[in-house]
């Protein structure tokens, strides 16, 4: 059991405010949604407090700001008992046009107590969910790198008009996107002024960006990452989606990380390279690979422990009602736990590469997906099937059909032992309310597209 994050000392607080040489600092914690909540607090009370306090109704909170009463009583406390957000002062930086001012990822702690007992609010963090999978993988001897491609929209929409559009590359640009212009560099040129903008605030907060193009749908784009350890790549990615939508909107439009905004256009997703290596490089380090380039019997075992919960963990990889119009209307999205080498439309794909960069991808996980829990799943599963020697099924088989619908993904994942001792009760508990909740004030909905998809999943998915 890995314990919660501790909190810094005053001094080393102290110190990395005067190498920031911030007065103020933004808590930032990410709720199950993945959306960045917390306090902007001076500096004085961050040191004095080694962090700030927020209220734990955070945690419980629907992505359209519900509060159900299958959540406060049972799981959370009905009194919104404040929670500890400790700080992780190697995520401290300055903030992007801030100049006073540092932000820090912070992970919550505390005693919470509901109907059922009490239990530590770090239960409740994905963040520190990843933590524990990234453990496991030091006490195996193994560490992971991973690299994501984060596709996003770039929408406009008036409060006349419910529909969305193709975003103006600025308010009054003469020119718009009508049709896909997949790989286009002269539309890529038109959003120039945004791109270099987001490109250099992810230079200032170290995200590893690497490359972007236009993709395969109206208005779509792709941003590569270089590879990096778990942790501070699921960090990025938190990071990275919140300030796509803040330069966003100071340029005029949407960012848009909603897995299907328009049903006849590609979806949104966000794949995941993962490569292992052997911690004690004295030997071959690559897991993956044998010396002679062959694929290792540790790859395929990693992906035998992927499909075997695959249909469980689509509740993590595809969060929302709307995530499974992408998987039923897939344009290359997965519709089954498949693998193999190199084409698009498998789940768990081994890009072309060399011994030495051999590596899955999975691409089941939408952009709105938590970037926490979507790594935390795929480690844990990969290294389940390491573990247990899990060899991997191949064709089309109907075991390996993944589910079409959030209930159908949530009854999965309410079966699955292997994740529920992944997020551990309060988290796994939590994570099925939540998701139940809001699957029924959408479904009370008489558009539940327009009225919810489209009012709540644009802009904070």
């Amino acid at each position: 059991m890995l314990l919660p994050l501790a909190p810094p000392s005053r001094q080393d607080l102290i110190h990395a405010l005067a190498h920031a040489g911030s007065t103020w600092v933004e808590c930032a914690t990410s709720d199950l949604g993945s959306v960045a909540r917390g306090k902007q607090v001076h500096a004085d009370d961050f040191v004095s407090a080694a962090g700030c306090r927020l209220p734990s109704v955070v945690w419980g909170l629907t992505v359209s700001a519900g509060e159900s009463a299958e959540v406060f009583g049972p799981l959370l406390p009905k009194t919104y008992d404040d929670v500890h957000l400790v700080p992780d002062l190697t995520t401290l930086a300055k903030r992007p046009g801030r100049a006073q001012e540092c932000t820090v990822i912070c992970e919550p702690t505390g005693r919470l107590r509901h109907a059922g007992g009490e239990f530590d609010a770090s239960a409740l963090s994905p963040r520190a969910a990843l933590r524990r999978v990234i453990a496991g993988y030091e006490r195996a001897g193994m560490a992971a790198l991973v690299a994501p491609e984060l596709e996003l929209f770039l929408l406009s929409r008036s409060a006349q008009a419910p529909g969305l559009e193709a975003a103006l590359p600025s308010p009054h640009a003469p020119v718009q996107e009508r049709a896909c212009e997949a790989y286009s560099l002269e539309r890529l040129s038109h959003f120039e002024p945004y791109f270099d903008e987001l490109r250099t605030q992810c230079q200032a907060l170290e995200i590893p960006w690497s490359g972007h193009a236009h993709e395969s749908a109206l208005s779509q784009f792709e941003v590569n990452f270089h590879p990096g350890e778990p942790l501070s790549q699921a960090d990025a990615v938190f990071r990275f989606k919140r300030l796509a939508r803040e330069v966003a909107a100071r340029h005029g439009f949407l960012a848009c990380f909603a897995a299907k905004p328009f049903l006849d256009q590609p979806g949104v997703g966000t794949h995941w390279h993962v490569s292992l290596q052997r911690r004690d490089r004295r030997g071959w380090p690559h897991v993956f690979a044998t010396p002679e380039g062959e694929d290792s019997a540790a790859l395929l075992h990693f992906i035998g422990g992927l499909q075997c919960e695959a249909a469980a963990a689509m509740a993590l990889f595809a969060p929302y009602d709307m995530s499974f119009d992408r998987i039923r209307l897939s344009d290359a999205s997965p519709s089954h736990a498949s693998w193999g080498h190199d084409a698009r439309s498998l789940a768990f794909r081994i890009p072309a590469s060399g011994a030495s960069s051999r590596r899955v991808e999975n691409r089941l996980p939408g952009g709105d997906a938590n970037p926490y829990l979507t790594l935390a799943a795929t480690l844990s599963l990969g290294l389940r099937g390491l573990t247990q020697a899990q060899p991997p099924q191949s064709g089309a088989a109907e075991s390996l059909a993944l589910p079409r619908s959030l209930p159908e993904a949530l009854d999965a994942l309410t079966r699955s032992q292997a994740l529920r001792e992944l997020l551990g009760d309060p988290l796994w508990a939590l994570f099925l309310a939540l998701k139940r909740h809001e699957h029924a004030e959408r479904s009370a909905t008489a558009n539940p597209r327009q009225e919810w998809d489209l009012r709540h999943l644009i802009e904070l998915a």
